[in-house]
């Protein structure tokens, strides 16, 4: 079951990065513009985040097992209508519903704490949650090799086929458990205004380069959302049964927990965004690799795979260490996997290299924010927390790509009337992703341990109490 729930958080991250190798092409393939094809992209986050807390909360209230199932069929109805499309409306339509199929990751997450044995909770939480950057790591060039050798509408077929697969899996293998929060009201309002604000911000963060950061509409959205979500909490924190406990989320531990998840989105989303292009950038420039993209991706690929083996590894570290170690832990390794990148960017070799480590340090991270939320909220939350801290990884993807996007935009030269990033722009990007890694260990470093949390005697910072945090001793 364990390796179903990764598979199938593997396979609804995979469906990110789909279209990347997709990009350049796509304007031809649809009959539209640049601009409007951007959108395949952009819709695809908008949908998850919106999402990922609403089937969170569903969850919790009608049963995770039904939910994981529900949210499979838009992932495999979004596969077929993507490859089936011949324009960007479908397209777009499709790959918003491909988008709705990300809420399976923190479903299955929560599901394990109902079902897996104390002793191997920890373990595979970590593996189930690191899915998401597995897939991210994996979906590159596996969908790079299929554009370059196949037709493209073979990408979604065998999405569709796979999820189709999963589903069938899940139904065979997921068992049966009673919802937590059975009998409690769907905060519909709260829904409508959490999704309102998560638009109008990510719209902002991922359209502000192309509309320009002081453009009005930019503005108008980022004062949209702080008003929206302004009222949104407003209304969470005085209804009966709301979609987010914010209550809960203000508690020390989950609070620095979700901001850490936050600075960890955006320190992993920017070696993504750097080193893939730094790969492909012509040796002419005297920085970059001239790698074709498929080239590229497989060299990315191995730090899909040192995350899939790290994971369970970072699983038993919580086991004796805690997760607030082991977060701290996965965050240093990250800063280090950055610093190898300003010494090894010379050759593709030593950027795989500086990759493993990134995502090792990652598998580390991402396992053990799970671990910290659920050991910090009542049962009948876990998937609705889970689902939130999915969001704010998320919100760290977004805001990191469009920062380190503006910076490799800003620090250009100029090669044969072309402007390119220069290698001071990406080692830039490169510096402040490991900035970013940390902050945040310097946020993990303030989270209470449990004893202290919970208001019990003594500082409760020792290795004894980091134990008790861990979700496999309760």
């Amino acid at each position: 079951m364990v390796a179903v729930l990764a598979l199938a958080g593997t396979t609804a991250a995979v469906m990110q990065t789909l279209v990347t190798p997709l990009l350049p092409r796509l304007p031809q393939i649809l009959h539209t513009g640049p601009a409007n094809a951007t959108w395949v992209v952009t819709v695809t986050l908008l949908v998850s985040a919106v999402c990922v807390p609403v089937t969170g909360r569903l969850g919790d209230m009608l049963g995770k097992r039904r939910m994981l199932l529900a949210c499979s069929v838009p992932l495999i109805v979004g596969s077929v209508l993507c490859a089936l499309s011949s324009g960007v409306v479908p397209m777009i339509i499709g790959r918003g519903l491909q988008g709705i199929g990300m809420g399976m990751v923190p479903l299955g997450i929560a599901l394990l704490r109902d079902v897996v044995p104390a002793e191997r909770l920890s373990s595979s939480i970590a593996l189930v949650s690191a899915s998401m950057g597995i897939g991210g790591g994996l979906g590159l060039p596996l969908s790079a090799a299929v554009v370059q050798y196949a037709d493209w509408r073979a990408l979604f077929w065998g999405s569709a086929v796979l999820a189709a697969v999963i589903a069938v899996l899940m139904w065979i293998t997921v068992p049966r458990v009673p919802a937590s929060a059975q009998g409690q009201r769907f905060d519909l309002l709260g829904a409508a205004g959490l999704g309102a604000g998560l638009v109008c911000l990510l719209l902002a963060v991922s359209k502000g380069g192309d509309w320009g950061w002081a453009s009005g509409t930019t503005l108008g959205l980022f004062a949209a959302a702080v008003l929206i979500l302004l009222a949104w909490g407003r209304w969470e924190v005085r209804v009966t049964d709301p979609l987010v406990d914010l209550r809960t989320a203000a508690r020390p531990r989950v609070l620095l927990t979700n901001a850490a998840s936050v600075f960890t989105g955006f320190g992993m989303y920017a070696a993504m965004l750097v080193l893939p292009q730094l790969l492909q950038f012509p040796e002419a420039t005297g920085y970059g690799l001239g790698q074709t993209i498929l080239a590229a991706g497989l060299w990315m690929a191995p730090g899909g795979i040192v995350m899939m083996f790290v994971s369970p590894l970072g699983g038993k570290l919580t086991n004796a260490r805690g997760p607030k170690f082991t977060l701290i832990s996965g965050t240093l390794v990250i800063a280090l996997g950055y610093g190898l990148t300003l010494v090894l960017m010379g050759s593709a070799p030593g950027i795989m290299l500086a990759v493993m480590v990134i995502n090792g340090g990652v598998g580390l991270a991402y396992g053990a924010m799970p671990a910290l939320i659920m050991g910090s909220v009542p049962l009948s939350e876990t998937a609705a927390a889970n689902g939130f801290n999915t969001l704010m990884r998320a919100l760290g993807t977004s805001v990191g790509a469009a920062v380190v996007g503006v910076v490799l935009a800003q620090m250009t030269t100029t090669l044969g009337g072309h402007t390119l990033t220069s290698e001071n722009g990406f080692r830039a990007g490169l510096l402040l992703g490991c900035g970013i890694a940390l902050v945040a260990t310097a946020t993990a470093a303030l989270i209470p341990a449990a004893r202290e949390a919970a208001g019990g005697e003594g500082p409760g910072t020792g290795r004894e109490t980091e134990r008790e945090a861990a979700p496999a001793r309760g």
